[in-house]
């Protein structure tokens, strides 16, 4: 008896191995997908709300990580950037839009256009980091390019005295938006150098 049961543990044991792994690879992803990291992370911007909003589904490849943490934050920043100014493209062509909307309208989508190029370029950037160069070098240039980025989208928003009400509420809710979810990336993004630079994990 003791034989046998010795031969069907045997037989078993293998594939309890592989029921544990198994288990193990599905309970892996949810501890690592916990927005603990990104919440506590997000205290340090200027919208934490906001920050937490649009950075929890991302959690899962961010892990604990600053750095992925960043990148996440440009991602998001940049594909906010893109879709305003195509709303605002689409915008500037109604066919019952005032001459003088229109024109605002159309600076607008060319700021933004400069925003969307300084963090497509801040993202290359931050992914080189590592690669060439001093960390201090290509942290200065993301720092730099998100800055100018955000400073692009507040600008945006000032060129818009004397336009259509209507159109100029429309227009601020998008760019605010667009402007905080910018000013979260920075954050983040000087966060991950300064940690980086303390030797904490990056």
């Amino acid at each position: 008896m003791a034989k046998l049961a010795v031969q069907v543990f045997s037989l078993l044991f293998p594939l309890l191995l592989t029921v544990a792994a198994a288990v193990s690879a599905v309970r892996a992803p949810r501890r690592a997908g916990t927005t603990d990291f990104i919440k506590s992370s997000c205290g340090a911007t200027r919208y934490p709300a906001l920050c937490v909003d649009s950075l929890s589904v991302y959690a899962p490849a961010i892990k604990r990580s600053s750095r992925q943490l960043a990148q996440a934050a440009l991602a998001v920043s940049l594909s906010s950037a893109r879709s305003t100014a195509a709303f605002m493209t689409k915008m500037s062509n109604g066919s019952r839009m005032r001459a003088r909307d229109r024109a605002a309208l159309k600076d607008c989508v060319e700021t933004m256009g400069d925003s969307v190029d300084r963090l497509s370029k801040s993202m290359k950037e931050l992914g080189q980091v590592g690669s060439r160069g001093s960390f201090e070098w290509h942290m200065s240039n993301v720092e730099t390019w998100v800055s100018a980025a955000l400073t692009d989208e507040n600008t945006c928003v000032d060129g818009f005295s004397g336009v259509n009400d209507n159109v100029k509420a429309t227009v601020r809710a998008k760019i605010v938006n667009v402007a905080q979810i910018t000013s979260n990336a920075l954050a983040l993004v000087n966060r991950f150098a300064q940690r980086r630079s303390a030797g904490s994990n990056p």
